[in-house]
Parts: structure tokens; sequence; C-alpha cells
């Protein structure tokens, strides 16, 4: 079983999705994405994430972000579950579903064991419970965010919206968001930013609670 890290690359894979064959890191290119994987198809959860990933998928394209979904059914059993989704949910997916029935690519990212098989036929949502991760990739293909989730609890996808904007403002400025950060509240300075250089970055100066604590508004 693969042991994924933050920072690690994402590993490359081929598969087939809804939106045809795919090799992952150039379908990425050089975007940001998003990974969520799925259990199984039909399962009640998963079918409201889907439609409410694909309503607000706009949003991830003015982040530079592309979305691909997971789950271990083959690709064949996406496009009836994707009727289901738009009838009940409002939204079609609009984005790639890989299939995944040899169980690939979820052992390559350690969502599966590798003694888990080698078919999706015959597992229940309960055998691949595991596989409900969501991932968020760098343009550079590091791994920049994980969260697992249990089968009972829908995932919150305002909230990776809300981390890949603190991730592409960090990755510009040399800050730091603090807890229930929005876009447009107040950050912290990291603190390897010595005084003097935040003289230079921040001329309008910044509030000191301890010395590494210095919160500054928000570049723009």
């Amino acid at each position: 079983m693969t042991s994924l890290r933050i920072g690690d690359i994402a590993p490359d894979f081929e598969a087939r999705t809804t939106e045809g064959n795919i090799r992952f890191h150039d379908w990425l290119g050089d975007s940001w994405g998003v990974l969520f994987s799925h259990p199984k198809d039909y399962t009640p959860v998963c079918t409201t994430e889907l439609g409410y990933m694909a309503s607000i998928k706009n949003e991830f394209d003015k982040r530079n972000t592309k979305i691909i979904g997971l789950s271990v059914d083959p690709v064949d059993s996406h496009a009836g579950w994707a009727k289901d989704i738009e009838e009940t949910q409002g939204t079609a997916p609009n984005y790639p579903m890989i299939g995944d029935p040899e169980l690939k690519v979820a052992k390559l990212y350690g969502m599966l064991p590798a003694g888990a098989g080698d078919t999706s036929e015959g597992r229940t949502a309960a055998d691949n419970q595991t596989v409900r991760t969501v991932f968020v990739i760098a343009p550079d293909k590091t791994i920049k965010l994980m969260l697992i989730y249990p089968m009972s609890t829908g995932r919150n996808f305002d909230e990776v919206l809300r981390v890949i904007d603190s991730m592409q403002l960090t990755a510009k400025h040399k800050v730091a968001t603090p807890v229930n950060w929005q876009q447009g509240n107040d950050v912290i300075i990291v603190p390897a930013v010595s005084n003097d250089e935040a003289e230079k970055m921040f001329p309008d100066g910044w509030k000191t609670l301890k010395p590494y604590l210095r919160i500054v508004p928000q570049p723009k």
C-alpha cells in the first residue's frame, strides 16, 4: 500500500474516463487539480457530491483548477449514474470521471491495499470505503492537500475552494492564512520573514501580537 504524503509527486497513471483516455499528468498540464474518489457508483452521499461539484465547476475554472472524479466501477456504469445525478441534483458531472474497475488507481494512491484484488466486481461500497479521498495537486504535480472522509459524511467542497485560495495566495506571497480564513481577511507574515524584510514587503505596516505572530491585510 503506497503511503502518500503532502509534498510527494502525485502518481501518474493512464486511465479510461467518461471523456476519453488520459495520462493524468498530461491532462493536468500547468493547472492545479482536484482528484476526488468514490467507493462505488450509485451511492447516495456521493451522488450529492458529484452534483454539487458540477454546479460549482466554474469556481474551480476561475482558479485554474481542473476537477476529475474517480470511482472503482467501469466508465460504462458512470454514464448511467450521471443521469441519476442530473435528475436528482440538477447538474450532471461536467468533468471527467475515471473508471477504475481493476482498482489500479485506488491502489496507486494508497486508498486500497495491494491485496484488495484486481476487480471491482462483487465489491461493495463498504469494501471500498477508504476510496473517499480528496487530493489537491499543484501545477508542479506535488500533492498539496489530502482529505479523507467517512462514507456517511458528505464532503465540503467550499472548503476545498477555500484551501486552494489560501495555497495560491501563499505561493505568491510570504504569508500564511489563519484559522477560518476567508478571501479578503487578514493574513500572517511567515516567521522566516524578518522585520526588515517585512518593512519592504508591507510598507503600510502590520500588527504584532507576538514576535512570531504578525498580522497584515491580505496582499492584493
